[in-house]
């Protein structure tokens, strides 16, 4: 009784922030919504409707869902190699120096974080540019062609969610039962044979947990992209238009607030099925394997 005397003014917060808010979308999703007009009728799934037939939308979440899954192929290997080589190889005096070093671009603010990418992805004064001529290449217009523009943001927001990632797979590692790999390398197997057939199984739930943060957190992509691909006034360009831009511009710029808030719903469904998918294949392969 006591526990849950506790729970409940947590529980209420968590309603009052989180579930509220939710179904206060879903309600605005069905009506016309604007800030000017005192009338706001209901209207349906009109809102829905419009959203397959605007081009907009379609261009920013099909932008959107090219980042989220681009940093998730890209984040998941690469911070579990890291976490391996972190935790294997300088488990004594350096360890702790690497994980944090490798943990401040998580925890370093996004504008600042991506005023300095763009700097680095820039036409004329960039460095990747300079060290691309320096090895005798052709410099690139990274920010202003719709292909590598997109390339550029999967790679700041990798870099950006990389740091998490390996901590979390670090102390996951550090929490494998031992007894494992000691038999594993009395019956002969290799370090890689041992992280193939024994750490990646055993990581499963920690690669779950990774994968639905960084897709999710993918899936909310904004402040890249409007830094990034915004040009001298702060207008971002159509080839980098993304989920959450379109819902602010729906939202605070043409005032379809109810227009705005049926993409938010969109979207809250597309995370709740790929979640779903995941922890799906998540059971599935772990009954294959027993």
């Amino acid at each position: 009784m006591f526990a849950l005397a506790a729970l409940i003014p947590v529980l209420a917060i968590y309603v009052w922030v989180r579930i509220l808010p939710i179904g206060e979308i879903l309600r605005l999703s069905l009506h016309k919504w604007d800030i000017i007009s005192k009338n706001k009728p209901f209207i349906g799934l009109e809102n829905f409707r419009e959203l397959l037939e605007d081009d907009l939308f379609q261009t920013a979440l099909l932008n959107t869902a090219i980042i989220a899954f681009g940093v998730l192929l890209i984040t998941i290997p690469l911070s579990l190699g890291l976490a391996a080589l972190i935790y294997h190889r300088t488990r004594s005096r350096f360890a702790g120096f690497y994980e944090t070093a490798i943990f401040i671009p998580h925890v370093v603010s996004l504008v600042p974080a991506a005023m300095a990418w763009k700097w680095i992805f820039d036409a004329k004064l960039g460095p990747l540019n300079a060290l691309l001529m320096k090895f005798g290449m052709e410099p690139q217009a990274w920010l202003f062609d719709p292909v590598l523009s997109i390339l550029c943001i999967i790679v700041l927001c990798s870099w950006q969610a990389l740091g998490y990632a390996v901590l979390i797979y670090i102390v996951g590692f550090k929490n494998l039962p031992h007894s494992l790999y000691e038999a594993a390398r009395l019956d002969g197997a290799s370090s890689f044979q041992a992280f193939r057939f024994l750490s990646i199984p055993l990581l499963k739930p920690i690669t779950l947990y990774v994968s639905v943060v960084t897709l999710v957190s993918g899936f909310n992509v904004y402040a890249q992209a409007f830094v990034l691909a915004s040009d001298s006034q702060g207008a971002p360009g159509r080839q980098v238009r993304v989920l959450v831009m379109d819902m602010l511009e729906n939202s605070f710029r043409n005032y379809r607030i109810g227009y705005a808030a049926s993409e938010a719903v969109v979207l809250l469904v597309i995370v709740l099925i790929l979640t779903l998918i995941q922890f799906s294949l998540l059971r599935e392969k772990g009954g294959r394997s027993r």
